[in-house]
């Protein structure tokens, strides 16, 4: 242990003589050591935040959205009938329907569960105050899809459903905007023109509107939630053809919602199912709606998944770039170390003259080129650190510092300079005590 502590005291004398030059060979560990922290804090935040986007939209799901054809788009485009004529009928399509999903229930294989809506924009008043928002029409797989959770009251139950009771289920917000500082439990709410009984409350979803517009979520804390079958019998049910439905076969016709639900989510059992069952679900509603794609259907966690696959290549890049920092640093210290040797040559040759054995000068010089390595390291680590922070800030990309990068990083300055640091000092101590004495 002596021999160690004074080699340790020779290796920081040595140091400390050359501060310049010791603090020039530290420079790519700095740099090194400073990648592998932003690479791992920003890989660490990417993954977390795409966790977090797949606890919002759900596991195993597919997504079904109605699509409204534009006219004056389909007419520019040059679609034509089989006729060739651009300004004949267009092909009808029943639209999206509660038919569909029954379909899709019955006859795609692995569905687990499916939640159709209905999204009625509308007007909310209650207590004299009148606001916009939205009334949506859902069963209760809805919640469970959508991890939507009650703070309060409960969810509708069968006879709901059946008689198209006119009862709700409010968001957050509107609890906070139409009932501050009273419980809406049991009180009467207009939506449109038709009064609602609050029957329940959801707890708020703490989760970033620019997150939720990401993943094409809707901020539910500010809706209004009914039956399904309460808003095609008190609202409308778009699936009844009417006067104005025949109109929309012609180009001149007005392009006017005529699907019967708006929006499905459906859950699958399994994630290897997704891509299979949505081709399936995709030629399924194409044969039922005569040939006109009036939807889509979209895979989040698959679109997630490939959003993982370039951050795992981003990773990648910045993981080489951070392994050539640290490779150029081992390479600097090495040939500092080489060069250390050849100016104290006449030490050398002194230390063993008076005693000192091989191992020592292994120590010496294999210390000096440890803590150089680990002095970049601590440098490094505080840079990386604040460069994390700044790309947090800058670029809004979320960063993650876990203790365990921090101490992966300080294991890597160390085993460099111990990988780089021991050619030199073997090439100290392998010096002759009697020509090391003669070099001038």
């Amino acid at each position: 242990m002596e021999r160690w502590l004074f080699n340790f005291g020779l290796a920081l004398r040595g140091i400390n003589a050359n501060k310049l030059r010791s603090l020039l060979t530290a420079l790519g560990i700095v740099f090194g050591v400073a990648a592998v922290i932003a690479m791992l804090s920003i890989g660490s935040g990417a993954k977390r935040a795409i966790l977090d986007q797949m606890r919002l939209i759900g596991a195993n799901n597919i997504v079904l959205e109605a699509i409204v054809p534009d006219p004056e788009k389909e007419a520019s485009s040059g679609g034509s009938n089989a006729n060739g004529n651009n300004k004949d009928k267009r092909p009808w399509s029943p639209g999206l329907s509660l038919a569909d999903i029954q379909a899709i229930w019955e006859n795609v294989p692995g569905v687990e569960s499916v939640s159709p809506e209905i999204v009625l924009p509308t007007t909310f008043v209650y207590g004299g105050k009148q606001e916009k928002g939205r009334c949506i029409g859902v069963e209760n797989t809805f919640f469970y899809l959508n991890r939507l959770e009650l703070g309060a009251g409960k969810l509708f139950h069968a006879e709901h459903f059946e008689a198209g009771r006119p009862v709700c289920i409010i968001g957050k917000d509107v609890q906070s905007r139409f009932f501050a500082g009273a419980d809406p439990m049991g009180k009467k709410f207009k939506c449109g023109n038709t009064w609602f009984t609050v029957i329940g409350v959801l707890q708020k979803r703490n989760a970033g509107k620019e997150t939720l517009d990401n993943l094409g979520i809707k901020d539910y804390n500010t809706d209004v939630f009914i039956p399904i079958q309460t808003a095609l019998l008190r609202f409308e049910n778009r699936a009844v053809i009417s006067k104005s439905d025949l109109g929309r076969g012609n180009d001149e016709g007005k392009s006017a919602n005529y699907h019967q639900i708006d929006r499905a989510v459906i859950r699958m059992e399994s994630s290897k199912l997704l891509p299979a069952a949505a081709d399936l679900m995709a030629r399924m509603l194409k044969r039922r709606h005569r040939d006109v794609v009036d939807y889509e259907v979209e895979v989040p966690e698959l679109l997630l998944q490939q959003e993982q696959k370039t951050q795992d290549t981003f990773n990648m890049v910045l993981a080489a770039i951070a392994a050539i920092s640290l490779l150029v640093g081992g390479i600097g210290i090495m040939n500092i170390m080489l060069a250390s040797v050849l100016e104290r040559i006449q030490e050398i040759g002194v230390r063993r003259a008076l005693g000192a054995r091989q191992s020592d000068i292994v120590q010496q010089f294999l210390l000096e080129a440890v803590m150089i390595s680990l002095f970049g390291g601590m440098i490094g680590v505080l840079l990386g650190v604040l460069a994390a922070r700044i790309i947090a800030a800058s670029a809004d990309i979320p960063t993650i510092i876990a203790p365990w990068s921090v101490l992966v990083s300080f294991a890597v300055a160390a085993a460099v300079g111990l990988i780089f640091g021991i050619f030199p000092a073997r090439r100290a101590a392998l010096q002759d005590p009697i020509t090391a004495l003669r070099r001038e």
